[in-house]
């Protein structure tokens, strides 16, 4: 890989990172935002539909941090193969 699509890479993963981790602040901050939003109560008030969601969400940012230090500017990129 060469060092300008690592660099793309690491913007890219580190961005929607931050994109995960805003999202899984905003769904414990305010977890009806699904009954506001569609006027319904899928998971009948119990809460697991948002719980899941902000899991979800969670493993992504952590997973997205994962891959964003691997390609972090000034890191040894391998050439082999």
């Amino acid at each position: 890989m060469t060092h300008a699509r690592a660099r793309f890479r690491f913007y890219l993963e580190a961005a929607l990172a931050i994109l995960a981790t805003v999202a899984t602040v905003l769904v414990l901050w305010r977890p009806d935002w699904i009954e506001a939003l569609l006027g319904t109560d899928p998971d009948k008030g119990s809460g697991a539909l948002e719980w899941a969601i902000a899991i979800s969400l969670a493993a992504a940012m952590l997973l997205l941090s994962g891959a964003a230090w691997r390609h972090r500017p000034g890191a040894r990129i391998s050439t082999a193969r």
